[in-house]
């Protein structure tokens, strides 16, 4: 069985599509990129984006990948009185709000993940939404050369 992997060529396109999304959207964003050990692999932060954001992009890819959900669906289990109760504060900080979705290999594993920032939440969801689906499309990218 083959391991998803998520290399530096598709946490790119990734990236890419998801500040197409925020230009689109008329709103700057920071926009993370993680592996599947949860590690950075791209960011960029776009003119204009709250500084603020820039760990919470961060922290909301770390919290996908780490939990293989999304952040907006780990919130639905860490409200009051839900199974996950107080888990934001497991980790080093999880994130439990929309803006966090894994990028899933066509093995169904988890290869990595997007965290998407500065927005409101519903904001932060549709461009993170835009950068995983160009995942999910294309699966992982070819290499080059």
């Amino acid at each position: 069985m083959a391991n998803a992997r998520l290399r530096l060529a598709d946490a790119r396109l990734v990236l890419e599509a998801a500040l197409g999304k925020a230009d689109e959207i008329g709103q700057p964003m920071n926009v993370a990129v993680v592996d599947g050990g949860g590690h950075l692999l791209a960011f960029a932060r776009q003119d204009g984006a709250i500084l603020g954001s820039i760990d919470i992009a961060v922290r909301k890819a770390r919290t996908a990948v780490l939990m293989a959900m999304t952040t907006e669906q780990l919130g639905v289990s860490a409200a009051p009185g839900g199974p996950l109760y107080g888990i934001e504060v497991t980790n080093g900080g999880l994130v439990i709000f929309g803006g966090g979705i894994p990028l899933t290999g066509q093995d169904g594993e988890v290869a990595g993940a997007i965290g998407v920032s500065a927005g409101t939440v519903e904001q932060d969801v549709a461009v993170a939404t835009a950068g995983a689906e160009t995942f999910s499309a294309d699966g992982p990218a070819q290499p080059s050369g």
